[in-house]
């Protein structure tokens, strides 16, 4: 097994995980972990280039499970014919020191031929109809290889509980589908989305901006929290506020603004909704969401 650490069930979370690059190195490390950290298992599914929101994984993960496992895949089978694979970030000392301070135990870091020994796989997932929407409008097929990737991961790391941030919430509806769907023993638990201190939401995207780009890109947040504020006046209020504040940004060019309820079906008039909205600054394409909750306030009388 290829590994700079021990799992001793004591050990401080400042420690090295267990790296496993290949299946037979992840199942030792699964196994040892049966006996070192008995309980349940949590698993961060992660593309590296990481960052303090899938740190917030990792450490949500560390707080309710007895182990963690996190997983670093660049999964071709996500990518377009527009979206260079080998262009995307490697970082892969720097994410390795990033898991040991978040307290992970085993890190599988397996390459393109050991997750799809027999090449590209004739069997998927498909994401359904949600799948060909807003994310998927613009980058076909894009789902169906997540949910394909995202089920062998949870197959071979055997987790009771999966972390997944609401940020990429498009991806965390359609795997909460695909687990109810195929009636997989696992919980998929939501981490809210982590933001900078001028509210723009973390992303592996965000190292490509320029200074001006990052400076426009603000007005996504801007957005999402004007049509927030708009919930009360209903769902049109919603929309013309958020449209209002991106128009006012020209370094932007949105794709979509939409509003929908917490499962992206139609929006409701009343209730909880979930306002999403995707636009490049510059050739970096960002995406982000709230959630809204539409109608009057209800004020409950104080003494």
């Amino acid at each position: 097994m290829t590994s700079t650490a021990l799992l001793d069930p004591a050990r401080p979370t400042t420690t090295t995980p267990v790296v496993a690059r290949t299946r037979a190195e992840l199942n030792a490390a699964l196994a040892e972990l049966e006996l070192t950290r008995p309980g349940p298992r949590g698993v961060v599914m992660t593309m590296g280039a990481l960052h303090d929101g899938h740190a917030e994984l990792m450490r949500t993960a560390r707080r309710e499970c007895a182990s963690v496992v996190a997983t670093i895949f660049v999964n071709p089978l996500q990518f377009g014919a527009n979206e260079d694979l080998d262009k995307y970030p490697r970082t892969f000392e720097a994410d390795l020191a990033l898991c040991a301070e978040a307290g992970v135990d085993v890190l599988f870091h397996p390459g393109e031929a050991e997750m799809y020994p027999h090449g590209r796989p004739a069997t998927v997932v498909t994401a359904g109809p949600l799948g060909d929407d807003l994310e998927g409008a613009s980058r076909p097929g894009h789902f169906d290889g997540v949910l394909t990737v995202v089920l062998k991961l949870l197959h071979l790391t055997g987790p009771q509980i999966a972390y997944f941030g609401e940020k990429d919430y498009q991806q965390l509806t359609l795997i909460r589908q695909m687990v109810t769907d195929l009636d997989l023993d696992v919980r998929i638990a939501p981490v809210p989305t982590v933001r900078e201190a001028d509210g723009l939401a973390r992303s592996s995207r965000n190292r490509y901006l320029s200074d001006a780009e990052r400076a426009g890109a603000l007005a996504i947040s801007r957005a999402l929290r004007a049509g927030a504020a708009a919930g009360p006046d209903g769902p049109d209020a919603v929309l013309a506020a958020a449209k209002a504040t991106l128009a006012a940004e020209p370094g932007l060019v949105v794709d979509y603004v939409a509003l929908r309820d917490p499962e992206l079906a139609p929006a409701p008039d009343t209730g909880e909704t979930r306002l999403l909205v995707a636009a490049k600054a510059g050739t970096t394409r960002l995406i982000d969401n709230l959630p809204v909750l539409l109608g009057p306030t209800v004020q409950t009388a104080r003494n």
